[in-house]
């Protein structure tokens, strides 16, 4: 999934609530003395998905995507999208209420750059905001004369008397045999890091790195299973957890042990008081951490140092066991997708399957599996033109058939204990369009090229981007996506701090990432093709006879065959072909022995050489 899915609704207009929702927090806004107030698409832990109560953004705008920022205005307001949601932005909001802005082209602090003037007040929530989000809000009212004022009362939890409330659900331990790791050794070189630069402890504020820490999952996240909490790690190897008592359990106190202490999250405050009493350093990522609790902290009087989460890296590099769990949990996965693959070939090109029936029937196909807990992001189910919108999500008004002579993307993924998985695959419905072949097979082309590099030790995934998009972008053409996230191990679909994309930044590729290969190509109003699948960096192997430094490669983790008749194998350089025959031989080897023979035979003609 190309960092990131979304819900795509039908488009909402001031009838259904938004108008008066607008003038709800402008009301808000005069009454606490503001010009403007802006409120992104985040919740008070920056997570990814967020739980239905944390949802303001689309509360408010009608926007459902997974990644945006508004500025309400008394007589305007500007919703601020990237790339992958344009299209999604226009169909949900009222233009006669929202002007929607690509956030790449034209930032939300650029804009406010214009529209502010000298004594214009901002406001806020520092519970959404990072330190850095801040900053760049920061320097827009500076260019301006404005004020950035902090809100920590949310004018949108104010207005929403029908907010959500999900039931506290009890944290669970994850067990050695999918981490391989104990907690009290994560712990002991976390401290020891610690230590060795002068802190006394460190916020963890992103639940991922509490329950990679701690080896506990919850169900609190929609696809992800984090517990949302937060934790202090301290140089002498305890933690303080933020934790809600409903969602502590017997067996989870005796596996956090006595070094682990429990608070409310309501003790946050105190606790960061106490640390500010000694003045003691604490390190916090200012990517992650909410702007409240640096100001708590300095306000407290204790030192606030800037500094990469300490378990993001180690949580990046699988261990052996979090590798083979992969390994296993893409043969499983792999093998649902097939079945779902075969199933398509028969009602696929009918005409009459519906892009949601479609996703209901992967899924059962994916709930076989006993160890299936969860799909890991909401399947993108996506025929013909809305596959052209990048993170298209069929509902109930917008599902449409799957008709003969179109292109069909399916992007999947699910959670296992021991992996978690993610997959696209584009599909040609009979005869297709010429066109949506060669573009298919440029993308091929591209995906193969992630997949067979070889790189020195200490190259970044921006440095390996082009290589996807060579073949695109030598016939004029391109995608508005990365090329590559990080995945967690049973934890988020996306996961830094390592990246596939020409954005620039990222940390050097380690072995034990796991990443996936997902180039693509969107024809708006025609079609839309992603070919993705999981990589796992591995150390070359034998290493080059004449390398002056260690050699990196990928490895293919998923197994699903890929379309045959989308290939035009007259644009493959035999070097490519074998790749792919090679990579079908694979699924039909690790596949054919578990099918039933209609299905043994179909994969025998899906995966046969080219």
């Amino acid at each position: 999934m190309s960092e990131s899915a979304t819900k795509t609704t039908t488009p909402r207009r001031a009838g259904d609530g938004i108008g008066s929702r607008l003038v709800g927090v402008r009301v808000w806004m005069a009454r606490a003395g503001l010009t403007a107030y802006v409120l992104p698409h985040a919740d008070a832990f920056q997570n990814e998905f967020l739980p239905p109560d944390a949802e303001r953004l689309a509360w408010l705008t009608g926007f459902t995507g997974s990644a945006g920022e508004a500025v309400v205005l008394h007589d305007r307001v500007g919703l601020f999208v990237d790339g992958r949601y344009t299209l999604q932005a226009a169909a949900e909001t009222d233009p006669d209420l929202i002007t929607c802005h690509h956030s790449v082209e034209e930032p939300a602090a650029a804009w406010l750059a214009k529209v502010l003037n000298a004594g214009d007040r901002l406001g806020y929530d520092p519970w959404l905001y990072t330190p850095e989000g801040r900053e760049r809000l920061r320097r827009a009212c500076e260019t301006r004369g404005a004020v950035l004022v902090a809100c920590p009362d949310n004018p949108v939890d104010q207005l929403w008397t029908e907010r959500p409330r999900l039931p506290a659900r009890p944290a669970q331990p994850h067990e050695t045999r999918w981490s391989g790791r104990e907690s009290a050794d994560k712990r002991a070189d976390l401290a020891a890091t610690l230590k060795a630069a002068g802190q006394e402890a460190v916020v963890l504020s992103a639940p991922e790195s509490v329950a990679w820490l701690l080896n506990i999952r919850g169900h609190d996240v929609p696809h992800t299973p984090l517990v949302l909490a937060r934790a202090l790690a301290r140089a002498d190897g305890s933690v303080d957890l933020f934790l809600d008592p409903a969602q502590t359990s017997t067996e989870l106190e005796a596996h956090l042990g006595p070094m682990v202490r429990r608070h409310a999250p309501a003790d946050l405050g105190a606790v960061l008081d106490a640390l500010g009493e000694r003045a003691a350093t604490v390190r916090l990522d200012r990517q992650r951490t909410p702007a409240w609790i640096l100001d708590r902290l300095e306000q407290a009087g204790a030192t606030a140092v800037a500094g990469e989460d300490p378990c993001v890296l180690p949580r990046a590099c699988k261990n052996a066991v979090e590798l083979e769990g992969a390994r296993a949990a893409h043969r499983r996965d792999g093998l649902a997708v097939t079945r779902f693959l075969h199933w398509l070939s028969e009602h696929g090109p009918s005409g009459t399957l519906t892009e949601r029936a479609a996703a209901r029937q992967l899924l059962a196909f994916r709930a076989q599996d006993p160890l299936l807990r969860d799909l890991s992001f909401p399947t993108i189910s996506a025929a013909g033109p809305n596959a052209a919108q990048c993170h298209y999500r069929a509902t109930e008004a917008s599902d449409r058939l799957l008709n003969p002579g179109e292109v069909y993307l399916v992007d999947s993924g699910a959670q296992y204990p021991d992996g978690t998985t993610d997959i696209t695959r584009t599909v040609a419905l009979g005869p297709v369009d010429p066109v949506a072949r060669h573009c298919f097979t440029l993308v091929l082309r591209g995906h193969i090229a992630i997949a067979r590099a070889h790189f020195p030790q200490g190259t970044s995934g921006n440095q390996l981007d082009s290589l996807a998009r060579q073949f695109l972008w030598a016939e004029g053409l391109d995608y508005d996506h990365g090329t590559g996230h990080g995945v967690g191990s049973y934890l988020g679909v996306h996961e830094g701090p390592a990246y596939l994309s020409r954005a620039g930044g990222g940390v050097p590729l380690r072995p034990g990432m796991i990443l996936s290969n997902e180039p693509g190509y969107y024809r708006e109003g025609a079609f839309g093709i992603r070919i993705e699948n999981l990589v796992a960096v591995q150390p070359v192997e034998p290493p080059p006879a004449d390398a002056t430094k260690p050699f990196l490669a990928f490895e293919t983790l998923t197994l699903a065959p890929l379309d045959r008749a989308l290939i035009d194998v007259r644009l493959l350089r035999p070097g490519e072909r074998a790749w792919v025959d090679t990579y079908h031989a694979r699924v039909r080897a690790q596949h054919a022995p578990h099918l039933d023979a209609p299905a043994r035979a179909w994969l025998e003609a899906a995966t046969a050489p080219l």
